[in-house]
């Protein structure tokens, strides 16, 4: 018998197997049997070079051929086994496959995050560039450079969480920052004017928590340093921002306030929006939530770190991140934003 003889034989044993085969495991047998590195089919190709050249390449056509075929009857028989096993399974257990699937759960941005975005997006679109800096601080920057002294009473508004270190001889104090304005100093000692920053970030209080105090919450700062700057500029700035982000009937208060690094200093607050001005728990009676200060940058902040106030004139500000989102939306109480609760978080 010859060799092609021999390949005919071998197929229709083969494919005569196949057919009687209703099990996964029989398969994979029937596989290593007929198509494995060990089977008579893979045998043939290997002996190729033996033959004669005139048997050669027929053999060779006819073996390449029969391993297509049966590679093919498999992967067929595969998929009727597949087939036959869901069937019996719908047959048994009544699964209806036309059903939806489970869907897998959609993850999405905090509301924090959410929000620090689209002030971002509003800044970067007056100018802005958005800059970020170091959570854990030294006082030289958290309160020093910004003309708040180790004596002044102003360290006392802001309970400090300060950090346990070895000293250098050279260094001051290390703590947490208590707000986003370090990033005033650290960027105006290497960026001359004119300049326009945001900056977003966490920072840290010592202090109890309520319905609107947590121990670490965001804040995002806000600088401009150019020549002829004015408070105009700082209004006309905010009321903007104001505008786009809560909407043109939203109702913005401006008064004067102090703050050490500014001069003069104003606070800015939105009407609650819980109450609509009429006074409720979240803005303490008073139909008002103050949102951030802001003012012209104290004369002796800009000669700190070489700028001429002679010539240069600039505003800053900051505000609270978590309370934007409760003046949008209502939100009565800011531990909710970290209370991992999903019913909360899936509405934003």
């Amino acid at each position: 018998m010859d060799v092609l003889e021999q390949l005919a034989e071998l197929k229709v044993r083969a494919l005569g197997e196949l057919a009687d085969i209703d099990d996964a495991r029989e398969l994979e047998s029937w596989r290593v049997c007929y198509l494995g590195k060990k089977s008579r089919l893979t045998a043939v190709l290997r002996n190729l070079g033996e033959l004669p050249l005139s048997e050669k390449k027929s053999v060779g056509a006819g073996a390449n051929r029969l391993r297509v075929e049966l590679e093919s009857n498999l992967e067929q028989k595969k998929r009727a086994l597949r087939e036959a096993k869901l069937a019996s399974s719908v047959q048994k257990e009544g699964l209806d496959i036309s059903l939806p699937g489970y869907p897998f759960p959609v993850g999405r941005l905090h509301p924090v995050t959410q929000t620090i975005h689209k002030i971002n997006d509003i800044f970067t679109s007056m100018g802005f560039q958005v800059v970020e800096g170091p959570e854990v601080e030294w006082d030289y920057y958290n309160f020093e450079a910004l003309n708040i002294p180790e004596e002044h009473p102003a360290r006392d508004t802001m309970a400090t969480l300060w950090i346990d270190y070895e000293k250098d001889s050279n260094q001051r104090q290390m703590l947490l920052r208590t707000h986003t304005s370090p990033m005033q100093i650290r960027f105006m000692e290497k960026v001359r004017p004119p300049l326009r920053i945001v900056v977003p970030g966490k920072v840290y209080r010592y202090e109890a928590t309520d319905a609107t105090h947590i121990p670490m919450f965001h804040q995002i700062e806000g600088l401009a340093v150019d020549e002829g700057i004015t408070m105009a500029d700082l209004k006309g700035t905010l009321y903007e921002f104001s505008r786009r982000f809560f909407g043109k009937d939203r109702k913005v208060r401006f008064r004067c306030d102090y703050f050490p690094f500014v001069e003069p200093g104003v606070e800015m607050a939105i009407e609650c929006a819980v109450c609509k001005g009429e006074g409720c728990r979240l803005c303490g009676s008073s139909g008002w939530i103050e949102i951030l200060g802001a003012g012209m940058v104290h004369p002796e902040v800009l000669r700190r770190v070489g700028i001429d106030p002679e010539v240069y004139t600039g505003f800053a500000f900051g505000m609270g991140i978590e309370r934007i989102p409760m003046l949008r939306y209502g939100i009565d109480d800011i531990r909710l934003f970290y209370s991992s609760d999903l019913r909360f978080l899936r509405q934003f």
